[in-house]
C-alpha cells in the first residue's frame, strides 16, 4: 500500500511539473502557478485507482469492497469534499510539497464534520477537529522519494541549468556537485530539459566526471554499474546514477 501511494503521489508531482519540458522540478517553485498546483489532486486520483488496481466507477470515485469511495487530494491545508461525497466514504491524500511527504486518511464525511461555509460548487472543508477524532489514519507522513535537484544551492543552479551550455558540460558539474548521491533519470531529463538524448550526454560525462571531480559514474541500465552500486550500498534501478567517491568506492554497503 505504501509503495503504491508513494508512486503516485510522486507521479502525479512529475506530471504536473513536466521537467522534462519544462526545467521545474520543485513544486513550491514560483514558476508553478496556483492553478497548476491544485491539479495536481485530480491526477492524483486517478493515479491512485492505477496504482491499487482500482475502477472508476459510479456512484463516486470508485467501490472498495463493495462500499463506494469518493477520492479526494489535495497540496493545500484542506480538502474540499463535494457534495456527492459528503456523508460517504472518503480516502484523503494530503501532500507537503515543501515537507515532500505526504499523509492518507479514511473518513465518513459527515456534513456535521464538515466547515458551515460552502463554495459556490457546494464543497466544503473537512474541519480540523472532526479529522483528528473521526479519520482513520493510512498512512502518517511519508516521504516521497527525493529530488536532487532540490540539494543544489542558487549559484549551483545556474551553472547546471546554464543557457547556451552543451548537456555534458552541465551533466558533469551535476554530478560533481552530488557525490555519492543517487540522481534518477527525471533529475537529468530536468536538466537537459528540450533537449535530445539527455541519457547519452550523461554517459559521454563518465570520463570528464572522473578527471574533474575524481568520481565514478554508475548508470542502472548496465549491470556491472547496477550491481557495483549495490554492493554499495546505493540503489540505482530504474536508470537511475549516482557517482561515488573513492570513500563509498572502497567500503561496501555503506549508503
Amino acid at each position: 500500500m505504501e509503495r503504491a501511494l508513494t508512486r503516485a503521489v510522486d507521479d502525479a508531482i512529475k506530471y504536473v511539473l513536466d521537467g522534462s519540458r519544462t526545467g521545474r522540478f520543485d513544486l513550491m517553485s514560483p514558476d508553478v502557478d496556483s492553478d497548476e498546483r491544485a491539479s495536481v489532486g485530480t491526477k492524483m486520483q486517478y493515479r491512485i485507482l492505477s496504482e491499487l488496481k482500482l475502477v472508476k466507477e459510479p456512484p463516486l470515485d470508485t467501490t472498495i469492497l463493495g462500499i463506494p469511495v469518493e477520492l479526494k487530494a489535495t497540496v493545500r491545508s484542506n480538502w474540499m469534499i463535494p457534495t456527492e461525497g459528503q456523508c460517504e466514504i472518503c480516502l484523503l491524500v494530503q501532500v507537503d510539497a515543501a515537507g515532500s511527504r505526504y499523509r492518507t486518511f479514511i473518513m465518513r464525511t459527515h456534513r456535521a464534520w464538515l466547515r458551515e461555509g460552502a463554495n459556490k460548487d457546494g464543497k466544503r472543508g473537512v474541519v480540523s477537529a472532526a479529522l483528528s477524532q473521526y479519520a482513520l489514519p493510512v498512512l502518517d507522513w511519508t516521504s516521497l522519494p527525493p529530488e536532487p535537484l532540490k540539494r543544489l544551492t542558487q549559484p549551483q543552479l545556474d551553472i547546471v541549468f546554464a543557457p547556451r551550455v552543451g548537456q555534458t558540460e552541465r551533466l558533469t558539474a551535476l554530478f560533481g556537485y552530488l557525490p555519492d548521491v543517487v540522481v534518477p533519470r527525471s533529475s537529468i531529463e530536468t536538466v537537459c530539459a528540450g533537449n535530445r538524448d539527455p541519457i547519452r550526454r550523461a554517459r559521454q560525462a563518465k570520463p570528464l566526471v572522473a578527471e574533474r571531480h575524481g568520481l565514478t559514474l554508475l548508470c542502472g541500465t548496465w549491470r556491472e554499474d547496477l550491481d557495483l552500486a549495490a554492493s554499495r550500498g546505493f540503489d540505482i534501478s530504474g536508470d537511475a546514477w549516482v557517482a561515488l567517491t573513492p570513500e563509498a568506492l572502497v567500503r561496501p554497503g555503506t549508503a
